[in-house]
């Protein structure tokens, strides 16, 4: 029997990368995105063209629409996964956007507001939302929850405070998930990725000033920008039963830029 996931941040990305990894694996994915801009943030967000093209690569994908700082939407996504495909075994937290290139006494409130509900309080709803569901699968159950955090968590980079207070927010849930679940059968890890190339990355060389965002490639030991699809890999590999020692795990893919 196919596997089942949701993955939110779906349309473009690590989360779009991610979608397509499971697919290949044959697992059942539902996508979840807004795929609409948010009047608070300066860019552009994935939209509905590019979550159709995800869901459009195979007939195990399926398209759903729901923001990630709404938790009934939320719910309602898992009880589609769970209708449609009997289940759910791993939920991962994909959805990430960024503001800032000003101090933080600088950064407008809305925008603030907008990276700590996507980035730290999307996660807290897809755990809440999704959590239960991977607990409904009877035992031995080998559910997984995973977010994607960044090295930002652990790193003070100027201009965007709001962003790395989200993603250190995220490994400190993801530590405290792990322990929760304990002996449950469902684990809580998050990968931790440097400079890849996604539109955040290149809306953070807009913020700094930078011609493209291939000018954070060096700072990476590996002197390039990592593809989505690399970090993808991982995250698959997080949410495929052959991880279950892990839990409560913040690995790093980035190129070295943690050493």
């Amino acid at each position: 029997m196919s596997r089942v996931a949701l993955v939110t941040g779906a349309a473009r990305g690590i989360g779009a990368a991610t979608v397509a990894a499971l697919a290949e694996q044959g697992w059942r994915v539902l996508a979840v995105d807004r795929a609409a801009d948010d009047p608070d943030l300066p860019y552009p967000m994935g939209s509905e063209d590019e979550l159709a093209a995800v869901a459009g690569a195979s007939d195990r994908i399926r398209a759903r629409h729901a923001d990630v700082r709404d938790l009934d939407a939320l719910r309602s996504a898992v009880a589609e996964a769970e209708e449609r495909w009997g289940g759910l075994d791993a939920a991962i937290a994909a959805a990430g956007v960024i503001a800032g290139g000003v101090p933080l006494w600088e950064v407008p409130p809305e925008q603030e507001k907008a990276v700590l509900d996507v980035d730290l309080g999307g996660v807290i709803n897809l755990a809440r939302a999704a959590i239960p569901a991977l607990l409904r699968r009877p035992e031995p159950r080998s559910g997984r929850f995973v977010a994607v955090a960044s090295a930002a968590a652990t790193r003070g980079l100027p201009q965007l405070a709001a962003y790395c207070a989200a993603k250190a927010g995220v490994t400190g849930a993801i530590r405290a998930l792990g322990v929760e679940l304990g002996e449950t059968g469902v684990t809580a890890n998050a990968v931790s990725p440097g400079s890849t190339d996604t539109p955040i990355l290149a809306e953070s060389a807009r913020l700094y000033g930078l011609p493209a965002a291939g000018a954070f490639a060096a700072q990476q030991p590996v002197r390039r920008l990592l593809a989505p699809a690399e970090v993808a890999a991982v995250v698959a590999f997080l949410a495929s039963p052959r991880s279950g020692g892990m839990t409560g795990a913040v690995v790093p893919v980035d190129g070295g830029l943690a050493l």
